[in-house]
């Protein structure tokens, strides 16, 4: 298992490199405990988009299905924040990109 965690490549999040990312500036891949992936937007089917377009992303790049605990939806109706928020919670292992280094290791 150390053979493998070297050849990791993660960021400062400690989320593979390679990972495909969310596009919008108000979305983001959160820190611990969960490793939510956020999409906030004010128009809901738009966030729902993009969280379905990251997800096809990030499971095309990580050559199979990202194991996904948790989808949560929640709003905020602060001024100047966007009103809906989508959040994937996400295996730590699949966003490091564990998968496709164990594939490489067995290859």
């Amino acid at each position: 298992m150390s053979e493998l965690a070297n050849e990791l490549q993660l960021d400062d999040l400690g989320v593979a490199v390679g990972l495909p990312r969310p596009t919008a500036d108000l979305d983001q891949i959160e820190d611990v405990p969960y490793r939510a992936v956020a999409f906030r937007d004010n128009d809901l089917a738009s966030a729902l988009e993009r969280s379905a377009t990251w997800l096809r992303e990030a499971e095309a790049w990580l050559g199979e299905s990202l194991d996904v605990s948790a989808i949560h939806l929640d709003y905020d109706n602060g001024t100047g924040s966007p009103y809906f928020e989508v959040k994937l919670l996400c295996n730590e292992e699949d966003l490091a990109g564990a998968p496709v280094a164990m594939r490489r290791h067995r290859d």
